[in-house]
């Protein structure tokens, strides 16, 4: 197969515009969270006996110029997304094939899903725009190290790969990892955001710090739960098609394969997260701890499983 080098360049240097975008996109959120006022907390209405949670309301008008540096950041983040799913589109003309066939392409895909969806919450409601900041940085940071480190030249798939289940597992082994991406980044800034009101409440720190201008813990909480909720059965159906896949391809459902064991532990994590949610004595703090181990098991399982160990899925294209 003939790569076309005039795509795959074209990629590449998409790739570096998403990572210039995005970087201006987090000064952009930077300055709106530094200069605008905390979305204000209001009570919902609720069922009876239903506990109730406060929610975002109206805050009150802020500045033109803070509200300027709001639709400044989420304009350069609907661009770098725009950029950024470029840089798979190009690449998949570039080689004829769809464009996750190594690790490069799919961490790439799974930064653009985490991205997609911050847009998605941030469009629906715009308080929850003050997360920007700890959702793009990361994703800078993602991007420059699959720039590094992960970079694989464009080529045809492995053998393994050629099958219509690529598109099917691989795909929802995308969206799921990059739902989870946004989910993790919300429990861990829930609790911050917890251990700073319990520190003003103490009176060992003040109200008007960074992560005080951030909405409500209850607020963050429920936008780690329901991406959670989105993303589990969409990775529930990746292990699902992963297992038919391997029945397939190896006359095997199941192998204990490195790969394998790890996306059922992490299906096993999220399983407990959402079950700690609605669980007496676990909800709060400690199921948002699970949600995080979650997010580290999925890290790792992209991570070390393709890099370090061996097994049936070292489909990394790296040295």
């Amino acid at each position: 197969m003939t790569v076309d080098q005039t795509l795959e360049d074209l990629s590449n240097v998409l790739f570096s515009v998403s990572v210039g975008l995005y970087s201006l996109a987090v000064v952009a959120f930077c300055a709106q969270l530094a200069f605008g006022r905390r979305p204000a907390a209001a009570r919902e209405l609720v069922g009876a006996g239903a506990p109730a949670e406060p929610a975002l309301s109206a805050a009150p008008a802020e500045p033109i110029t803070v509200r300027r540096y709001g639709i400044a950041a989420m304009a350069l983040t609907i661009l770098g997304a725009l950029t950024h799913a470029g840089v798979l589109l190009f690449r998949g003309l570039a080689t004829d094939r769809l464009p996750w066939g190594n690790m490069y392409e799919f961490a790439t895909g799974v930064v653009l899903v985490a991205v997609v969806a911050f847009v998605v919450l941030a469009v629906r409601r715009p308080a929850l725009r003050h997360l920007g900041v700890f959702v793009l940085a990361p994703v800078v940071l993602a991007m420059v190290g699959i720039g590094l480190f992960l970079y694989a030249e464009a080529g045809p798939l492995v053998a393994a790969l050629r099958s219509s289940w690529l598109a099917v597992h691989v795909s929802t082994a995308i969206m799921g990892f990059g739902i989870f991406f946004v989910s993790g980044i919300a429990s861990v800034l829930y609790l911050l955001r917890l251990r700073h009101d319990a520190r003003v409440a103490a009176g060992t720190a003040a109200e008007g710090t960074l992560l005080g201008r951030l909405p409500g813990a209850a607020a963050i909480d429920r936008v780690a739960h329901r991406t959670a909720v989105f993303g589990f059965p969409i990775w529930t159906f990746a292990v699902i098609a992963g297992a038919i896949w391997a029945e397939s391809a190896w006359g095997r459902f199941w192998g204990w394969d490195p790969k394998e064991t790890w996306a059922f532990i992490a299906w096993v994590v999220y399983a407990a997260y959402l079950h700690a949610r609605t669980t007496a004595g676990w909800r709060g703090k400690p199921a948002a701890w699970v949600n995080v181990v979650g997010l580290g098991v999925m890290i790792f399982n992209l991570l070390y499983v393709n890099m370090v160990s061996t097994g049936l899925h070292s489909y990394a294209g790296v040295e």
